[in-house]
């Protein structure tokens, strides 16, 4: 598999205070790669840094070979690189499809009709709310709607920020199997979760971030099977 995203001695913080340590990290086309750690690690910092919303410090990024750690948000986006962000970030007084139709404004706006038909087929309940505000949406649809609203522009790599983040078990199991339904269609997947072995079943490969830095690396097997690098770096 060709690689998509390569990361290089990423350094990166806030004001004086470094969050990511050089962090190395890759993602091949057409796979779903975990990175997992507790509140804190630096996961959502390092998603900050990929989609371009927190300038780097030190380190590279290159995406589809070309380096984008200086490139603004709006123009990795343009490069198929969708990020959706922790919280959802839904537009609540905006129906379902105006939703929908804000994520092809910077790429794939020629096919959006194409494009929201396709999503409906993904998420069918997005289907049946489309001329409902965003609003009064449940939690889990809410969650759809964000992961449509980044399908709406085609992307080559999709970030997944804590997707289960407060979802019930039962919904949480909907979305892992919503993540592969996805990644059967030819679309590469970072996943950056706080739930562990779902995230392990259906990735290829997985990193664990702990205090800004990968301490951990490989199959998801090999990280899922082994009792005491789950004990020392995942709490479990």
């Amino acid at each position: 598999m060709a690689e998509l995203l390569a990361i290089e001695g990423l350094q990166a913080g806030y004001g004086a205070t470094e969050i990511l340590r050089g962090i190395d990290l890759a993602v091949n086309e057409n796979e779903i790669v975990a990175v997992l750690g507790s509140n804190g690690a630096g996961k959502s910092t390092l998603n900050r840094a990929i989609s371009g919303v927190l300038p780097p410090w030190r380190g590279t990024i290159r995406f589809e070979g070309k380096a984008i750690e200086r490139a603004r948000p709006s123009a990795i986006v343009a490069q198929g690189l969708i990020h959706v962000p922790e919280g959802r970030r839904i537009f609540p007084n905006m129906t379902v499809a105006e939703n929908l139709d804000l994520g092809c404004y910077a790429r794939a706006r020629a096919r959006r009709a194409e494009n929201r038909a396709r999503v409906f087929g993904i998420f069918p309940r997005l289907a049946e709310r489309q001329a409902q505000s965003a609003g009064t949406l449940s939690g889990g649809e809410q969650q759809m709607l964000a992961i449509g609203r980044g399908l709406m522009a085609e992307p080559k790599l999709l970030i997944l920020d804590e997707p289960s983040l407060g979802l019930s078990p039962k919904l949480v199991e909907e979305l892992f199997a919503l993540i592969q339904r996805i990644n059967a269609q030819g679309i590469a997947l970072l996943l950056v979760e706080q739930n562990v072995m779902q995230s392990l079943e259906v990735a290829r490969r997985a990193y664990v971030l702990d205090n800004g830095a990968i301490v951990l690396q490989g199959s998801a097997a090999d990280v899922r099977d082994d009792p005491d690098l789950k004990r020392a770096y995942l709490g479990m």
